[in-house]
């Protein structure tokens, strides 16, 4: 199994209720040569989508390797997108709001 993958479909399970209290966004993670994935904390919840048609409030779109170098904390996401590895297209404040939600 990917680390995208496993990130994704544990992630649900992970978020702390102190986390994603008040937030309504969703996140989609494009992954390259891994796949898509919409994020959506709303209502308390956190739900992830495989394969979405939806989009969006903010667009993540980095290479695997990318994507296992920030999981595992090897790449802080700034230098990441500083550095054009990491492209981030949509609403900025949300992007910025993800931080506090997967620390």
């Amino acid at each position: 199994m990917s680390v995208a993958r496993e990130f994704f479909e544990t992630l649900p399970g992970r978020a702390s209720p102190e986390q994603i209290d008040g937030v309504d966004r969703g996140y989609l993670f494009d992954i390259a040569g891994e796949g898509r994935w919409l994020v959506e904390v709303r209502g308390g919840t956190v739900t992830v989508t495989e394969n979405p048609d939806l989009e969006g409030d903010v667009e993540f779109s980095m290479t695997g390797e990318t994507f296992q170098r920030i999981d595992a904390r090897k790449l802080n996401p700034m230098v990441a997108y500083m550095t054009g590895k990491l492209k981030v297209k949509g609403d900025i404040g949300a992007a910025m709001e993800l931080r506090n939600l997967l620390s």
